[in-house]
């Protein structure tokens, strides 16, 4: 009785990197964790950095933080759907190394810039030719089992949420020790050493031939075509989750400063307040994401949804600044259940050659979120009311629930 042998050439990609995708997950986490602590440390001094490259006026100097800051993830939110496409193409692992070595350049060149133009432009080129956590997301959310890609993704999660707690304050001590732009030279050799694990330890079983084959067999396979209302319903979440994280920046310090925290206290409390919600997803993104595997990702995402929106009411009412920063941290315990499980569902609206583009526009959706939310946070607090901001992201949630509940019958 003869056993007949698959030829690895017609196994799926997920069953192809089997072997390879705890490592590189191992190699994703830091290289998302290092490549985002250089992205974010800059937050403490940016307006520093700004005055440094001679804008004068504070007002001007916060107006000009603000561009500098939001144009990294302007420029991911537009170019992540074409990696995705491309690491469909090519391979999940010329993306990341593309992306790291891009960033470690371009972090290179910011710490030289000599004027506020450059550092918009360079933040800008930043985001459109870098996003390791997002081509990491597409290379483990496509590698992981299916059965293990909610808890691979948490994982992942995990290290990119760490990178953005820990960035800030490691921004707040290097320029004291090494200053400005010795801090973004510092920046860039974090991000480089990842580029060479990333070369050097990242293993990926990648045939274009037979995904371009695939892909020609299954464009006329109905049971692979995606539903294009729920992948809406999916994209529209995922840029909610970033939205309702960053709509209370703003208006944060202000919001504190009403709570009775003395002016000289303010910045330090904001900065410990907008950490809280990423603090809380570091603690929950791995156990939600398993929990995705057992109980099924709609369930999760339903109920995180409803229970976020929950978190944002209370936040309103607060007397004093501890309370708010415990309802954050509660608040970012539901968020980390979300992202994973969005993810995991992505990746199986559409077929396997398509996935790293599918989940490019998912990134795309969360930066887009990224950017949008303080700006819509900014202008309800001008307009409706510091407090109106809570009510009306907890709503926006609780709508989305409905949105993804009624996908789900889809």
């Amino acid at each position: 009785m003869s056993e007949i042998v698959q030829s690895p050439m017609h196994l799926g990609y997920a069953e192809r990197n089997g072997q390879y995708w705890r490592r590189n997950l191992a190699v994703c986490v830091f290289g998302s964790f290092t490549t985002l602590v250089s992205l974010s440390m800059l937050l403490p001094f940016l307006p520093l950095y700004v005055r440094q490259l001679g804008v004068n006026s504070q007002a001007s100097v916060i107006e000009w933080s603000g561009v500098a800051f939001s144009a990294t993830f302007l420029g991911t939110a537009v170019t992540a759907p074409l990696w995705g496409r491309l690491a469909d193409r090519y391979g999940r692992k010329p993306m990341l190394v593309r992306a790291a070595l891009g960033m470690a350049i371009v972090m290179s060149l910011i710490g030289v810039a000599q004027s506020v133009h450059q550092l918009v432009a360079l933040r800008l080129l930043a985001g459109l030719i870098g996003g390791y956590a997002s081509a990491s997301t597409v290379m483990i959310g496509t590698q992981a089992p299916r059965e293990r890609a909610g808890w691979a993704l948490g994982i992942l999660s995990t290290g990119a949420l760490a990178g953005n707690l820990a960035g800030p304050l490691i921004g707040g001590m290097l320029p004291g020790l090494i200053g400005i732009r010795g801090t973004f030279f510092a920046g860039a050799g974090m991000i480089a050493v990842a580029a060479l694990f990333t070369i050097v330890l990242v293993k990926e079983d990648f045939h274009p031939a037979d995904a371009k084959k695939r892909a020609t067999h299954t464009a006329s396979t109905h049971a692979h075509r995606a539903n294009g209302l729920v992948v809406a319903a999916l994209l529209a979440t995922a840029m909610m989750v970033l939205l309702a994280n960053m709509s209370i920046e703003p208006i944060i310090t202000v919001y504190i400063g009403g709570l009775g925290v003395t002016g000289d206290r303010v910045a330090r409390i904001a900065g410990v307040v907008m950490a809280c919600s990423a603090l809380g997803s570091v603690l929950t993104a791995a156990r939600l994401g398993a929990l995705a595997d057992r109980i099924g990702s709609w369930n999760v995402i339903i109920g995180c949804l409803v229970l976020t929106g929950i978190a944002m009411i209370p936040q309103a009412f607060v007397h004093q600044w501890w309370q708010l920063a415990a309802l954050r941290v509660l608040m970012g315990m539901t968020l980390a259940g979300l992202l994973p499980s969005i993810s995991k569902l992505a990746r199986s609206a559409v077929d396997e050659s398509r996935s790293g583009q599918m989940l490019g526009y998912l990134q795309s959706a969360q930066f887009s979120g990224q950017v949008a939310g303080p700006l819509i946070g900014g202008q309800i607090g001008v307009w409706l009311g510091l407090h109106s901001v809570f009510f009306v992201t907890g709503s926006l949630l609780l709508a989305c629930a409905a949105l993804v509940y009624w996908a789900r019958t889809r």
